[in-house]
């Protein structure tokens, strides 16, 4: 069997230089580089006449060159043009700084071009084509895989790389599924699945290949959310909260009126608290949806019954923002509230953690610093989780473990479609809170090209004048070689020294260390700062109701659901507020997801949106949302796939619950190897 943990730099071909490249795309492995597969395919296998060409298309001709190549200079450019004729008609192959090509081509002689045609005033011209000699197929006569690539990366050394390592490893590759699954869902073995989608003979090949593929990729996705499931399921009764501690009793003395689906949400919750069955409930809402109203109600029910409640937030400053809303809403019932988080001191620690312990504290709100072991509750009964993508399964079992099968209530502001969110969080109820409160102000939303961006300018200094703040959002904290991107840093600096430089500007990094990035916030939030320059560790945080305008620089950089999340921060008091959507380069795709932005504040419909346009993997993000990247499937259009998938998962782990059978061995590797001890759903 192939070792596919050896290094990539002992394939066929891969030098030093090549190493450094193939490590760029994160390829380190022949494991990695077998399974980097393409993003598209081109289909060089058929040939038409020169006369069927159209403008605009890329194809493939049989001709023969009616003479020598001619060349030219011009501005220190060599064109190098070559006369075609097939039958049908005549075409111009030119390519631009290629002289090793003169001698190539013999007049009278046939080849295979494959390149993008122009028609220019009716003369038909081929710019760079790939090209093999009549009976080759090194470069057309087949359909061509297209790599995502780095800088100094061709495509044409890539695929051969690719090939040697194919020749390397076909037939040697150990199958992952059990021959009888292979067998009920009719997939292709794993040798031929790899070799096809890299190097299809047919269309239909590559599909099946990936389908194949793609099944995998998920089964071993639900496997190891079933599998998770399992380990930290508790198999005992949980809390029947008390039916006399009335949610009422805080609806009805709240200062706002809550909306239709707050209320719908929250009879959900109260009817999972007073069963015996733990709660186990995902509350999805948009941002600014008024889950957080939802948790501190959830609270008092628990307190009022008897129980502590805990309230695990993903940042300091969000939680020190729960704390003043609890504190407002709980302290005329006698509710006692407490912030527990690393910067508190040892000494208010110690204090906090006795109280806790005696039963002196009803609900602990905190970040991370909740999960420690010397944090010990009298009686936990309730655990609220905000923002779940900052925490995974692990972490909120530790917190339910310092509790006797205590509610849990995940709460998370950023929008998944609806199928998609029963089968990714499968182990929890779903309530979704679909309506904004009234108060709550509809941010105008702009996209523009960067050459507007002295007409931006004057609109942020407008906005200070009338005495708001302004966020600027970044999608880099230093120069990449991919992308010439403005930073966080040298953007701050410009614009505290030069566009901006009578207003207070402060920058903010993920960087940066957690104390100053809080105080940087809590600045911001006081009023101290008018320019807050960021990367997106603003996304999840503070609620600053003077903050009126967002701009978001290269914006065809994120993600529609992330360009939704940032622009949540804005629209949070009683002034107007906008967003402004910088982008630079005018694809087709980007000219369509702006227009999404622009048209439409429903997270959910931009969800299914950006799903749908960007993929899975782009969508979860492996850092935020603890899902490994999918390599090959795409959430949108494999949803059948993904429930096939599911429903055998549930098989598998009713049968093998710790995938122990021989039978599963490769499977549960390949769980292990995924997601290994960083599983985190």
């Amino acid at each position: 069997m192939v070792n596919l943990k050896k290094d990539v730099q002992f394939i066929k071909s891969v030098g030093p230089n090549r190493v450094a490249l193939l490590n760029k795309l994160n390829i380190h492995s022949v494991g990695d580089l077998i399974t980097y597969f393409p993003r598209d395919y081109q289909d060089r296998s058929k040939p038409k006449n020169i006369c069927e060409c159209i403008e605009g298309q890329e194809v493939l001709i049989e001709a023969m060159p009616i003479a020598r190549m001619s060349e030219y200079r011009t501005n220190r450019i060599t064109i190098s043009k070559l006369m075609l004729r097939d039958e049908t008609g005549t075409c111009t192959a030119i390519w631009f700084n290629q002289t090793y090509l003169k001698n190539k081509f013999e007049p009278g002689k046939n080849y295979r071009f494959f390149g993008k045609i122009t028609n220019k005033n009716g003369i038909l011209e081929m710019q760079a084509p790939a090209f093999d000699n009549e009976g080759e197929t090194k470069n057309t006569g087949k359909i061509v895989p297209i790599y995502p690539l780095t800088r100094n990366l061709s495509q044409n050394v890539l695929r051969g790389i690719m090939q040697n390592a194919m020749d390397e490893v076909y037939g040697n590759l150990e199958e992952t599924l059990p021959q009888e699954i292979i067998n009920e869902y009719n997939l292709m073995e794993l040798n031929e699945a790899i070799k096809k989608v890299h190097f299809p003979e047919e269309l239909e090949e590559f599909k099946q290949a990936r389908t194949r593929l793609a099944f995998e990729e998920l089964l071993i996705m639900q496997l190891a959310l079933l599998e998770l499931k399992n380990k930290y399921a508790v198999d005992m009764e949980g809390i029947e909260f008390s039916k006399e501690a009335k949610m009422s009793d805080v609806i009805n003395i709240l200062p706002f009126k809550l909306t239709k689906a707050q209320l719908r949400v929250l009879e959900e919750i109260d009817r999972d608290m007073e069963n015996k069955k733990p709660m186990n409930r995902l509350l999805q809402g948009d941002v600014g949806s008024g889950k957080t109203a939802v948790a501190i109600i959830a609270a008092y029910k628990a307190v009022k019954s008897g129980y502590q409640a805990a309230i695990l937030a993903p940042t300091a400053i969000l939680a020190s923002q729960h704390l003043e809303s609890f504190r407002e809403m709980l302290d005329k019932f006698g509710i006692r509230c407490e912030l527990l988080m690393s910067s508190v001191t040892a000494k208010k620690k110690k204090e906090i953690l006795l109280k806790l312990e005696n039963g002196e504290i009803d609900i602990l709100i905190g970040t991370h610093a909740i999960i420690e072991e010397n944090v010990v509750f009298k009686n936990l009964g309730l655990v609220v989780t905000d923002e779940q993508h900052r925490f995974g399964v692990k972490q909120r079992t530790k917190i339910v473990e310092k509790g006797q099968t205590p509610d849990v209530l995940v709460m998370s502001a950023t929008p998944i479609p609806r199928t998609l969110g029963l089968i990714l969080y499968g182990d929890l109820d779903i309530s979704i809170i679909d309506e904004l409160p009234p108060n709550r102000k509809k941010v105008e939303t702009y996209a523009v090209k960067k050459n507007m961006e002295e007409r931006v300018n004057n609109f942020i200094k407008e906005q200070i004048k009338d005495g708001r703040q302004v966020y600027i959002v970044c999608p880099l904290v230093e120069e990449s070689e991919e992308f010439d991107l403005k930073s966080v840093v040298e953007l701050a600096e410009k614009y505290k020294t030069e566009t901006f430089n009578e207003f207070k500007v402060e920058y903010l990094h993920g960087k940066m260390k957690n104390k100053e990035k809080d105080e940087i916030m809590q600045r911001f939030k006081n009023g101290e700062i008018e320019i807050l320059i960021s990367t997106t560790v603003i996304e999840v945080g503070v609620n600053v109701p003077n903050a009126s305008l967002m701009i978001v620089e290269n914006a065809e950089r994120f993600g529609l659901a992330q360009l939704h999340q940032l622009r949540g921060r804005v629209g949070r008091g009683e002034y107007k507020s906008y967003c402004i959507l910088k982008y630079d380069k005018a694809s087709k795709n980007t000219k369509e997801r702006m227009e999404i932005m622009t048209q439409t504040n429903d997270g959910f419909l931009i969800a299914e949106k950006d799903l749908q346009l960007r993929g899975s993997g782009d969508f979860f993000g492996t850092e935020q949302h603890g899902i490994p990247e999918f390599k090959i499937a795409n959430l949108f259009e494999d949803i059948e796939i993904l429930k096939m998938a599911q429903e055998l998962a549930g098989r598998i782990i009713h049968e093998d619950p710790l995938l122990e059978l021989e039978k599963n061995s490769q499977l549960n590797l390949k769980v292990m190897n995924k997601f290994g001890n960083r599983i985190d759903i």
